[in-house]
Protein backbone atom coordinates (compact mmCIF):
# COMPACT_ATOMS: atom_id res chain seq x y z
CA UNK A 1 0.00 0.00 0.00
CA UNK A 2 1.25 3.45 -0.81
CA UNK A 3 2.87 5.12 2.18
CA UNK A 4 1.02 8.34 3.09
CA UNK A 5 2.49 10.74 5.67
CA UNK A 6 0.84 13.65 7.41
CA UNK A 7 2.01 17.21 6.94
CA UNK A 8 1.65 17.92 10.66
CA UNK A 9 5.29 18.96 10.93
CA UNK A 10 4.62 21.98 8.72
CA UNK A 11 3.42 25.33 10.00
CA UNK A 12 -0.34 25.92 9.68
CA UNK A 13 -1.85 29.33 10.39
CA UNK A 14 -5.00 29.77 12.50
CA UNK A 15 -8.26 29.27 10.61
CA UNK A 16 -11.37 31.46 10.32
CA UNK A 17 -14.85 30.47 9.26
CA UNK A 18 -16.20 27.22 7.85
CA UNK A 19 -14.76 25.15 5.02
CA UNK A 20 -16.34 25.70 1.66
CA UNK A 21 -18.17 22.84 -0.02
CA UNK A 22 -15.57 22.68 -2.80
CA UNK A 23 -11.89 22.58 -1.93
CA UNK A 24 -9.29 25.07 -3.13
CA UNK A 25 -5.53 24.56 -3.10
CA UNK A 26 -2.95 27.24 -3.96
CA UNK A 27 0.64 26.29 -4.81
CA UNK A 28 3.61 28.69 -4.89
CA UNK A 29 6.99 28.21 -6.55
CA UNK A 30 8.91 29.79 -3.64
CA UNK A 31 8.76 29.56 0.14
CA UNK A 32 6.63 32.06 2.03
CA UNK A 33 3.91 32.15 -0.67
CA UNK A 34 6.15 33.91 -3.18
CA UNK A 35 6.93 33.30 -6.82
CA UNK A 36 4.52 31.85 -9.36
CA UNK A 37 1.10 30.72 -8.12
CA UNK A 38 -1.18 27.92 -9.31
CA UNK A 39 -4.76 27.42 -8.06
CA UNK A 40 -6.39 23.96 -8.10
CA UNK A 41 -10.11 24.08 -7.42
CA UNK A 42 -11.68 21.25 -9.41
CA UNK A 43 -10.90 18.44 -6.97
CA UNK A 44 -7.82 16.89 -8.57
CA UNK A 45 -4.80 17.46 -10.80
CA UNK A 46 -3.18 14.17 -11.75
CA UNK A 47 -0.10 15.61 -13.46
CA UNK A 48 1.38 19.03 -12.62
CA UNK A 49 3.41 18.81 -15.81
CA UNK A 50 0.21 19.66 -17.71
CA UNK A 51 0.42 23.25 -16.45
CA UNK A 52 4.20 23.60 -16.08
CA UNK A 53 4.39 23.14 -12.31
CA UNK A 54 5.91 19.68 -11.89
CA UNK A 55 8.30 19.44 -8.90
CA UNK A 56 8.07 23.22 -8.36
CA UNK A 57 5.87 23.70 -5.26
CA UNK A 58 7.75 25.22 -2.29
CA UNK A 59 4.81 26.52 -0.22
CA UNK A 60 1.05 26.18 -0.31
CA UNK A 61 -2.26 27.39 1.08
CA UNK A 62 -5.29 25.14 1.56
CA UNK A 63 -8.23 27.53 1.38
CA UNK A 64 -10.78 24.77 1.93
CA UNK A 65 -11.00 21.00 2.04
CA UNK A 66 -8.33 18.39 2.79
CA UNK A 67 -5.78 17.62 0.08
CA UNK A 68 -3.40 14.76 -0.64
CA UNK A 69 -0.29 15.76 -2.61
CA UNK A 70 1.98 13.10 -4.10
CA UNK A 71 5.52 12.93 -5.45
CA UNK A 72 4.56 11.19 -8.72
CA UNK A 73 1.82 11.79 -11.27
CA UNK A 74 -1.53 10.00 -10.87
CA UNK A 75 -1.11 10.18 -7.08
CA UNK A 76 1.82 7.76 -6.98
CA UNK A 77 4.91 7.68 -4.81
CA UNK A 78 5.04 9.11 -1.31
CA UNK A 79 2.19 11.47 -0.42
CA UNK A 80 1.37 14.00 2.30
CA UNK A 81 -2.00 15.22 3.55
CA UNK A 82 -2.64 18.94 4.13
CA UNK A 83 -5.65 20.25 5.97
CA UNK A 84 -6.97 23.80 5.77
CA UNK A 85 -4.24 26.34 6.60
CA UNK A 86 -1.06 28.03 5.38
CA UNK A 87 2.20 26.12 4.84
CA UNK A 88 5.07 28.56 4.14
CA UNK A 89 7.76 25.85 4.07
CA UNK A 90 7.33 22.32 2.67
CA UNK A 91 10.69 21.13 4.05
CA UNK A 92 11.45 17.58 2.80
CA UNK A 93 8.66 17.84 0.21
CA UNK A 94 10.09 21.01 -1.31
CA UNK A 95 9.96 20.80 -5.14
CA UNK A 96 8.70 17.20 -4.94
CA UNK A 97 4.97 17.25 -5.75
CA UNK A 98 3.57 16.10 -9.10
CA UNK A 99 -0.14 15.49 -8.40
CA UNK A 100 -2.87 16.50 -5.94
CA UNK A 101 -6.44 15.55 -5.10
CA UNK A 102 -9.04 16.53 -2.54
CA UNK A 103 -9.88 13.78 -0.05
CA UNK A 104 -12.42 13.30 2.74
CA UNK A 105 -10.72 14.11 6.02
CA UNK A 106 -8.20 12.48 8.17
CA UNK A 107 -10.76 10.39 10.07
CA UNK A 108 -11.77 8.48 6.94
CA UNK A 109 -8.26 7.57 5.82
CA UNK A 110 -7.24 5.05 8.47
CA UNK A 111 -3.69 4.70 9.77
CA UNK A 112 -0.45 6.18 8.53
CA UNK A 113 -0.63 9.84 9.52
CA UNK A 114 1.77 9.96 12.44
CA UNK A 115 5.10 11.70 11.85
CA UNK A 116 7.68 11.19 14.56
CA UNK A 117 9.04 14.30 16.29
CA UNK A 118 10.84 14.96 19.53
CA UNK A 119 10.75 18.01 21.78
CA UNK A 120 13.61 19.65 19.89
CA UNK A 121 11.63 19.40 16.65
CA UNK A 122 8.66 21.02 18.37
CA UNK A 123 10.77 23.91 19.69
CA UNK A 124 12.43 24.48 16.31
CA UNK A 125 9.05 24.60 14.62
CA UNK A 126 7.71 27.01 17.23
CA UNK A 127 10.68 29.34 16.62
CA UNK A 128 10.25 29.09 12.85
CA UNK A 129 6.56 29.86 13.15
CA UNK A 130 7.21 32.87 15.39
CA UNK A 131 9.83 34.24 12.94
CA UNK A 132 7.40 33.79 10.07
CA UNK A 133 4.64 35.58 11.99
CA UNK A 134 6.98 38.44 12.88
CA UNK A 135 7.91 38.83 9.20
CA UNK A 136 4.21 39.03 8.31
CA UNK A 137 3.67 41.64 11.06
CA UNK A 138 6.57 43.70 9.73
CA UNK A 139 5.17 43.53 6.19
CA UNK A 140 1.77 44.71 7.42
CA UNK A 141 3.37 47.57 9.36
CA UNK A 142 5.37 48.61 6.30
CA UNK A 143 2.29 48.51 4.13
CA UNK A 144 0.23 50.60 6.54
CA UNK A 145 3.07 53.11 6.75
CA UNK A 146 3.08 53.63 2.98
CA UNK A 147 -0.61 53.36 2.18
CA UNK A 148 -1.09 57.08 2.81
CA UNK A 149 0.65 58.34 -0.29
CA UNK A 150 3.87 56.33 0.00
CA UNK A 151 5.56 54.59 -2.92
CA UNK A 152 5.46 50.80 -3.22
CA UNK A 153 8.52 50.44 -5.49
CA UNK A 154 11.26 52.82 -6.55
CA UNK A 155 13.31 51.72 -9.56
CA UNK A 156 16.73 53.23 -10.36
CA UNK A 157 18.70 52.99 -13.58
CA UNK A 158 21.99 53.20 -11.69
CA UNK A 159 23.54 50.87 -9.15
CA UNK A 160 23.43 51.73 -5.45
CA UNK A 161 19.99 53.42 -5.75
CA UNK A 162 21.39 56.20 -7.93
CA UNK A 163 20.42 57.69 -11.26
CA UNK A 164 17.03 58.19 -12.84
CA UNK A 165 14.11 56.91 -10.78
CA UNK A 166 10.65 55.52 -11.63
CA UNK A 167 7.89 54.89 -9.07
CA UNK A 168 5.62 51.83 -9.34
CA UNK A 169 2.50 51.41 -7.18
CA UNK A 170 0.43 48.96 -9.23
CA UNK A 171 0.85 46.05 -11.63
CA UNK A 172 2.35 47.16 -14.92
CA UNK A 173 2.31 44.98 -18.04
CA UNK A 174 5.25 46.72 -19.67
CA UNK A 175 7.71 49.28 -18.36
CA UNK A 176 7.75 50.80 -21.84
CA UNK A 177 4.71 52.73 -20.60
CA UNK A 178 6.87 54.63 -18.09
CA UNK A 179 10.05 54.77 -20.15
CA UNK A 180 11.91 52.31 -17.93
CA UNK A 181 12.01 49.07 -19.94
CA UNK A 182 15.18 47.01 -19.32
CA UNK A 183 16.61 49.95 -17.36
CA UNK A 184 16.45 48.81 -13.71
CA UNK A 185 19.77 48.14 -11.96
CA UNK A 186 18.75 48.76 -8.34
CA UNK A 187 15.51 49.30 -6.45
CA UNK A 188 13.71 49.75 -3.13
CA UNK A 189 10.54 47.83 -2.24
CA UNK A 190 8.66 49.47 0.62
CA UNK A 191 5.83 46.95 1.00
CA UNK A 192 4.37 43.84 -0.58
CA UNK A 193 5.94 40.96 -2.49
CA UNK A 194 6.27 41.65 -6.21
CA UNK A 195 7.12 39.53 -9.24
CA UNK A 196 9.54 41.08 -11.75
CA UNK A 197 9.66 39.54 -15.24
CA UNK A 198 12.10 40.00 -18.11
CA UNK A 199 9.39 40.28 -20.80
CA UNK A 200 6.11 42.17 -21.14
CA UNK A 201 2.88 40.61 -19.80
CA UNK A 202 4.82 38.82 -17.03
CA UNK A 203 6.54 36.39 -19.40
CA UNK A 204 10.05 35.02 -19.52
CA UNK A 205 12.14 34.56 -16.42
CA UNK A 206 10.48 36.03 -13.32
CA UNK A 207 11.72 36.60 -9.78
CA UNK A 208 9.86 37.60 -6.62
CA UNK A 209 11.23 40.28 -4.27
CA UNK A 210 9.88 41.40 -0.89
CA UNK A 211 10.45 44.61 1.08
CA UNK A 212 14.07 45.75 1.13
CA UNK A 213 16.86 47.70 -0.57
CA UNK A 214 18.43 46.03 -3.60
CA UNK A 215 21.48 48.07 -4.54
CA UNK A 216 22.71 45.70 -7.23
CA UNK A 217 20.43 43.33 -9.14
CA UNK A 218 23.49 41.56 -10.55
CA UNK A 219 22.47 39.05 -13.26
CA UNK A 220 18.93 40.51 -13.31
CA UNK A 221 20.15 44.04 -14.03
CA UNK A 222 18.66 45.79 -17.08
CA UNK A 223 16.27 42.89 -17.67
CA UNK A 224 12.97 43.90 -16.04
CA UNK A 225 10.05 44.61 -18.38
CA UNK A 226 6.89 43.93 -16.31
CA UNK A 227 5.92 43.91 -12.64
CA UNK A 228 2.97 42.58 -10.65
CA UNK A 229 2.18 42.12 -6.99
CA UNK A 230 1.89 38.52 -5.79
CA UNK A 231 1.35 39.11 -2.04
Amino acid sequence: MKNTLTAAFLLAASLIGHAASAGELQLFSREGFRGERVVIADGAANNFRDFGFNDRASSLIVRSGTWELCEDKNFGGQCAVFERGEYPDLRRFNNEFSSAREIQGRGNRGQGYAYGRDDRDERREERREERWREERREERRDERAYQEGGNAIELFNGYGLHGRMSVINNDIRTLVEVGFNDATNSMVIHYGTWEFCEHADFRGQCRAFGPGRYENLQDFSSKISSIRRVR
